[in-house]
């Protein structure tokens, strides 16, 4: 709730901050303070259960230590992204408060989507997070690909949103006591109802072009690569995992009892995305381009906490969302700086930016799921979920194979920068890296690396 209340209002400032203020300085700072104040006071409630406004929201929103858990890891990710891309923010146009407004309303929209115990409050999550995405990725005007990327984006999110609208309409028609409440649609052990299996559908399709897995993914890498790269860095982690987490309470306290009816459903989605994801990027040159395939193919990961649905899928969600957050963040923080967004233009980085180099190598490892960091203990909770399930154990199988063909194109990206040469000696690779980008690169590293080793940093929050 805290969390909730004080992003909206902190929006709200940052709208009037540029209109008091044209120094593009000072929304920025703005944005430091209203990021650590909402990491606060959302770590006052997770803690003691300390409620900075008393609001009686007759049960349709549902706060525990599993939600407030992921918002803490949303809000500290968020922290990390403001530090490492702010400047970067400052470049994409006029209006950086209205950028950064944005970006509050959207995390309001994803406190939302984490504590929802309505129909119809997911429904406002989900929109209030989708609509100030759809201004961001066309924010850079001067850029036709940005405006494309904008169109596209807002034309397939409202087709989805409408999707989800029908769902909702049929599973409240085919409730029996005609409730939005997740916790009142009462689905037995038995078959279930053609109206709810309808709704169903409907609302797993539309959520899965939220989160871009096959075979409603073709939106993806058109809208990453079109919008203004620091806003692809925020779209393809912290939006991403928030609907992820809201497609796992939905289903798990919706149609949890009935999980075997939907999973098949699930299996077939989750190899899709593995597939396409991992195969499409196999051929990118672009790294832009590679890293929104490749969000496709950790979709396919994070699938298989919805088609395990037990507390190790849970624990796997939670730290599959601060491990993939930090790394496509620090990734995507790299990857501004540079001249050229090919993969030659990565050739010979480590001979001009040593530094540079090895944070990023440290991102990719934990992308690509190597013991140590982070990215492997979250795919290891993955499958471990998958394995617990116990049904379909070749898809555990499959998850592995195409870890390891998603190993091709990281390491495509760690042979440019430390075995080849660039195209020209006095090429400029990368431009504006100051010491304070540096030190903070190097702490988003080093937390990749802590919670590869420790874990139980995070998970230990859920069971407070």
């Amino acid at each position: 709730m805290n969390a909730i209340i004080l992003s909206a209002i902190w929006g709200i400032v940052m709208m009037f901050a540029g209109v008091f203020t044209k120094d593009k300085s000072i929304p920025k700072y703005l944005a430091y303070a209203g990021i650590i104040i909402l990491f606060i006071s959302n770590a006052l409630e997770l803690n003691n259960g300390t409620l900075l406004f008393s609001v009686d929201a007759h049960d349709m929103l549902r706060t525990n230590s599993f939600n407030l858990t992921f918002i803490a890891i949303a809000l500290a990710c968020t922290a990390i992204y403001f530090l490492l891309s702010g400047r970067d923010i400052e470049k994409v146009g006029e209006h950086v408060a209205e950028y950064f407004a944005l970006i509050f309303f959207i995390l309001c929209g994803v406190s939302l989507s984490a504590t929802f115990n309505t129909l119809l409050f997911l429904f406002l999550g989900i929109e209030i997070m989708s609509i100030p995405l759809y201004i961001l990725t066309a924010s850079d005007k001067r850029n036709l690909k940005s405006n494309e990327a904008g169109l596209k984006y807002f034309l397939m999110g409202s087709f989805s949103t409408g999707i989800m609208l029908m769902g909702i309409a049929f599973i409240y028609g085919g409730t029996p006591n005609a409730s939005f409440y997740i916790s009142n649609i009462m689905l037995g052990a038995g078959k279930m109802p053609v109206m709810i299996a309808i709704g169903l559908v409907f609302l797993l399709v539309s959520m899965a072009f939220k989160v871009s897995a096959a075979p409603f993914h073709f939106w993806t890498p058109d809208v990453y690569d079109g919008a203004p790269t620091v806003f692809t860095s925020f779209m393809s982690t912290i939006i991403k995992v928030a609907g992820f987490f809201a497609f796992i309470r939905l289903f798990e306290n919706s149609f949890g009892t009935i999980h075997d009816q939907w999973q098949n459903l699930i299996i077939f989605i989750t190899v899709a995305t593995l597939l396409i994801g991992n195969v499409t990027a196999v051929f990118q040159q672009s790294v832009k381009r590679m890293l929104a395939y490749s969000s496709i193919a950790q979709a396919g990961f994070m699938l298989l906490a919805l088609f395990a649905l037990n507390d190790k899928a849970k624990e796997g969600i939670i730290l599959y969302s601060a491990a993939y957050s930090l790394a496509t963040i620090g990734l995507f923080a790299i990857l501004i700086k540079m001249e050229d967004y090919t993969i030659e233009g990565f050739n010979g980085l480590a001979k001009k930016q040593p530094f540079l180099a090895l944070c990023a190598v440290v991102f990719l490892l934990s992308l690509t799921g190597i013991p140590l960091t982070a990215g492997f203990q979250s795919k290891f909770y993955m499958l471990m979920a998958a394995v617990e399930n116990g049904h379909n154990f070749w898809l555990v199988i499959v998850a592995v194979l195409f870890a390891a063909i998603s190993a091709y194109y990281y390491f495509r990206v760690i042979q440019a920068m430390y075995f080849k040469e660039p195209a020209r000696e006095d090429m400029v690779q990368v431009a504006d890296v100051t010491p304070g980008f540096r030190i903070l690169l190097a702490v988003t590293a080093l937390l990749i690396i802590v919670l590869g080793v420790y874990p139980e940093i995070v998970l230990g929050w859920m069971y407070h």
